[in-house]
Order: structure tokens, then C-alpha cells, then sequence
């Protein structure tokens, strides 16, 4: 049973750090200026020794477009909160500030932890449940831990503050309208569930290439990598949604229930260097942008032999899915912008004699942003009959209302588990790519190079992974 509570004031930690700046007052603003969260301050602490006008700055800032196209009651809600909101420097590590800290706000509190995993931990550990204003919830933000065993002991630490159901384990790329569009296609339709399964799909591939470089962020990206950023943090989610079975509802019991059961069944097969791949790029061209080798990013420590390219293909040993290749793939610098899941159903057991021109499988694409659902099939083609062409059946899915950080801090606000992580999928999630991890650190996977600007390694044609 998930407890409802009206959150009073958002503690944003890590408030003068990039995520702060660049996605959560953004998507704050975009809830505020909607009508969402009523009535509630914003608090923001961090490390830097900003003044309180440098965070009025940042506030101020990041309402800016929210404020310009929002209604009166809107604008009004969005000064509100930007003429209330404080700023405080603490050590969140430190045993004692940010109690103190907590004890002068009005609850319940959401403590945002917009920190890296290991700060977070510290933050924890350090604080005690009497400390906490009644109805506290806690935000962690992904990567979840940095393994199996350290998202263990952070599970058993947030567990020792505060409920399962007042964690929130933030996945913003789980926006609450990509997950339903998913949900509705795949069951509201009849005719789909009889040929969802390995009799009919012969693989599936969950696709994000960013057409965007480092960006300034080494700090943390160059200690986690294409394969922990994404791939664990995000792409296993939305594998998951599209193979689970029928839940009795989507309520966030049910829901969550048949997102473990998928994971808990997957995992990507030895020998690695056949079921992974892993590049980086070098120098190239992003447009017009030029853009320096990978290694000689400022913050870059070559050493590491950071990718900034994975690939992976996850089993899933159940009934429906035994044998279906699951192609999960993330990478920087690409020269195409593709968001989509690809699935490619098997060819017909047997085409009359008599038709030529193409005749290639069934392809699904649910894109994810743009959100755009995509079918291609075979027709006959113009002028002669007897030749086959490819069409493509498209419909544009339901948009997002706001902004997927606005739509993560309405289901915290309004106490609403159903886009966040539980506990024991964390960890799960850290399961299947740990040994991955460590055959890639032990060099079993070579890592190899693709130009800045290019479709990756020339010799990573998809359908040799598996």
C-alpha cells in the first residue's frame, strides 16, 4: 500500500551542480507553472559558498520559459516559489549540518539527492530516523549504487530512515507518458499479444545514440561509461516494459512486480567479447562542431579506457522470450539522433511463388522523442502487382505535458512510486552487467574507435551481436 503525503518543501542537495541547473528546476518550473505542487518552498544546499542572490540567479533563470508561457496563476506560483527559496552551504557528508538543517523545514520534506552515489551514501549514513520530519521522502538519483553489493547496502541504509514506498529511485528516462504509450500499445490491442514472443519477434533492439559529445561532463562520465550511465540505469527499464507479461493492472505493485520478474530472468552470456561491444570516439565532426579525440577531453583520464559506445545483447530465460536476442545500445558523439525501440518480428514461413521486389521481416519502431510509433510492412507496390514494396504505417504517440524531470517530481510530490525503481530491481539491474564490467576491465573486449560524427566502428553491423 502506497502512503499518500503532501510533500511541503523540495530539499534539492547538490543545488549548485550541473543536474540542479540543467533538468531539475526546469522540470519544477514546468510542474509549477502547470498547477502542480501548491503551496510548496523550495530549499536548495550544496558545497559551493554561493550568496543567496547567485541562487536567486540560477532559480530565476531556469523559470524564465516556464513563466513565459504560463497562465497568471502560473506566473504567480512560479514567484512564489522563486521568492521564498533559500540557499544553504553544508557539508551533507558531516555529521550534524544537515539534520540541523532538516529540522528547520516545514514537512514532510522530499530530500533530493541531485549528488554522485558515493556522496549520497555518506549523506545517508550519516543522518538517523528521529532526525527526519515525519513523512520524509528520500530521492536518489541513478546510477543507483556503483554495484550489486554497494546499492545492497545503500537499499539497507535508505531502508533504516524511511519506508520502500517513501524511496524514490529517480529514472527520468522512464517518463510517465513513454511508459503508457508502451503499456496501452501493447495490451490494448488483441492482435498484437498472440505474436508478442519468441514464435514471431526475432529480436529486439532498444537504441540511444545521442548525437551530443562529452559536454563538459568527464567529472562523472568518465568514471561510469556508456554501459553504467545507460544501459543500467535506464535501457534495462524499458527492455523490461516491453517484455513483460499482461499485469492485472498498472498500478505500481502490479507494475513493478512484472518489471522483476523480467529482470530477474535476464542476463548477458559468456564469452563476452561475442555478446558485447565497446568503442570510443576519437576525433571528428558534429555538424558543424568540431570535436576533440575522447581521451584528450579536458578531465579525461585515458587510462580508464571509458567507453563512449556499448553494446550488449540480454537473454531473457523465460517462456515468452527464450532465445530472442534483447540488443541494448548507447553512444556518444553518433552522427544520427536515434531513440527507439526496434522490433523485428520473423520472416513469413513461406512467400507464394510469384512475387518478387523486397520482401524483408515486419519491423515495430516506438521512437522516444520524438514519441512516434512506426510499422513496416510489405505491400504490393505501383505499376506491377506482382512486386512487393515497403510501407510504413505512422502515428505520433501522446506527447509528454511537461518535462520528464517535471513529471519525476510530480509522482514525488504526490507520493507516487509507479516511475521509480524499487529496491530489489537496483540491484538486479548492477547483476547483469557486473560481469560484463569485469571482463571489460580484465581487456576480454577490446576497446575499439569510431570517428566523432560517424554510425560507430564500421565493423558493428548489429545483428552479428548475440
Amino acid at each position: 500500500m502506497t502512503s499518500k503525503t503532501t510533500v511541503k518543501t523540495l530539499l534539492i542537495l547538490g543545488a549548485s551542480g550541473d543536474l540542479t541547473g540543467r533538468l531539475l528546476l526546469p522540470g519544477l518550473a514546468g510542474l509549477l507553472a502547470s498547477g502542480g505542487a501548491p503551496g510548496l518552498r523550495l530549499v536548495g544546499a550544496g558545497s559551493d559558498p554561493w550568496s543567496p542572490e547567485q541562487w536567486s540567479e540560477r532559480v530565476d533563470g531556469a523559470f524564465a520559459a516556464a513563466s513565459k508561457d504560463a497562465d497568471s496563476q502560473g506566473q504567480a506560483a512560479l514567484a512564489a516559489v522563486a521568492e521564498s527559496t533559500r540557499y544553504h552551504q553544508l557539508d551533507v557528508t558531516a555529521d550534524g549540518p544537515l539534520a540541523e538543517l532538516l529540522s528547520q523545514l516545514e514537512g514532510p520534506v522530499a530530500i533530493y539527492f541531485a549528488l554522485p552515489p558515493h556522496i549520497s551514501q555518506k549523506a545517508c549514513e550519516v543522518l538517523h530516523p528521529e532526525q527526519l520530519p515525519a513523512g520524509t521522502r528520500l530521492v536518489m538519483e541513478k546510477p543507483f549504487g556503483s554495484g550489486t553489493e554497494s546499492a545492497h547496502e545503500l537499499n539497507k541504509t535508505l531502508a533504516a530512515l524511511v519506508p520502500e514506498d517513501h524511496i524514490h529511485r529517480v529514472d527520468h528516462f522512464l517518463g510517465k507518458a513513454t511508459v503508457l504509450n508502451i503499456l496501452g500499445f501493447r495490451f490494448a490491442n488483441r492482435f498484437l499479444e498472440p505474436v508478442w514472443n519468441r514464435e514471431h519477434i526475432e529480436k529486439v533492439e532498444v537504441i540511444f545514440d545521442e548525437d551530443l559529445a562529452l559536454e563538459g561532463r568527464a567529472r562523472y562520465y568518465d568514471t561510469a561509461g556508456a554501459l553504467r550511465d545507460m544501459i543500467q540505469s535506464h535501457l534495462l527499464h524499458i527492455m523490461a516494459f516491453l517484455a513483460i507479461d499482461p499485469p492485472a493492472t498498472i498500478d505500481e505493485r502490479d507494475l513493478r512486480d512484472a518489471v522483476a520478474t523480467v529482470l530477474r530472468a535476464s542476463s548477458i552470456k559468456a564469452p563476452f567479447s561475442a555478446s558485447t561491444r565497446r568503442a570510443r570516439y576519437t576525433a571528428g565532426t558534429l555538424g558543424e562542431r568540431t570535436v576533440p579525440d575522447y581521451a584528450a577531453e579536458e578531465g579525461v583520464d585515458p587510462s580508464r579506457n571509458t567507453e563512449t559506445l556499448a553494446e550488449v545483447c540480454v537473454n531473457i530465460d523465460n517462456w515468452r522470450w527464450k532465445g530472442v536476442p534483447f540488443i541494448l545500445r548507447s553512444g556518444k558523439a553518433m552522427g544520427q539522433r536515434r531513440k527507439e525501440a526496434v522490433i523485428t518480428f520473423r520472416p513469413v514461413p513461406h512467400l507464394p511463388k510469384g512475387f518478387s521486389g523486397l520482401d524483408s521481416p515486419n519491423q515495430l519502431r516506438i521512437g522516444f522523442g520524438p514519441d512516434v510509433l512506426e510499422l513496416d510492412i510489405d505491400v504490393n507496390g505501383p505499376g506491377d502487382i506482382f512486386t512487393l514494396d515497403r510501407a510504413s504505417l505512422v502515428t505520433e504517440l501522446n506527447a509528454p505535458g511537461m518535462l520528464p524531470y517535471g513529471e519525476v517530481l510530480e509522482g514525488i510530490l504526490n507520493g507516487d512510486p509507479l516511475l521509480s525503481v524499487r529496491g530489489d530491481t537496483a540491484e538486479d539491474c548492477w547483476r547483469i552487467i557486473e560481469p560484463v564490467l569485469a571482463a571489460w576491465a580484465n581487456g576480454d573486449v577490446p576497446l575499439e574507435e569510431y570517428d566523432a560524427g560517424s554510425d560507430g566502428p564500421a565493423n558493428w553491423p548489429t545483428s552479428d551481436v548475440g
